[in-house]
């Protein structure tokens, strides 16, 4: 990602921060190229454990050309979908973690490898997000995917140890 498309997405992304033109000067300039930026205001986010984000993203992109921003750690232990804002407060699920209104998130410039998060979707500057219906469609499909999986590794007639 570069040229235009960087440029238009550290201006959305950025246009969140307390002082923009401090935000991107840091930014541009810290050698971790890392960010810490409010959720709530144009996005949330929805933080899956990893071995659900990753099915859930496969699924997204068989549905859609290209889902919103998606954030991962390097642990490959959790994804944040950027969702719109307000969805959070809405949303239930196991295992899952919102940030919404009253929070942060450390985000990485567009493009560039950082120490601790990485864009496995960086946003494009349009303002795209992922829709929440389709996000947890996804979701129970992978969960679904995953659940049929362990279930053919059983025997017939054996109870599953634990």
């Amino acid at each position: 990602m570069t040229g235009p498309e960087t440029k238009a997405a550290v201006e959305w992304l950025t246009s969140v921060a307390p002082d923009p033109s401090a935000c991107r000067w840091e930014w541009e300039r810290n050698l971790q190229g890392i960010a810490l930026l409010p959720a709530g205001r144009r996005w949330d986010v929805l933080i899956l454990p990893g071995e659900l984000g990753y099915p859930t993203l496969d699924v997204l992109t068989r549905l859609i050309d290209r889902p919103g921003p998606v954030l991962a750690d390097f642990g490959e232990s959790r994804m944040g979908f950027f969702v719109p804002p307000g969805t959070v407060s809405r949303w239930i699920g196991t295992g899952i973690r919102g940030c919404g209104q009253g929070t942060w998130i450390v985000v990485p410039y567009p493009g560039r490898a950082t120490g601790g998060v990485r864009w496995l979707v960086p946003p494009d500057g349009s303002g795209a997000l992922t829709d929440p219906a389709l996000l947890e469609l996804a979701m129970h499909e992978a969960a679904g995917a995953a659940g049929g999986v362990r279930a053919e590794g059983r025997r017939p007639g054996r109870r599953p140890e634990g």
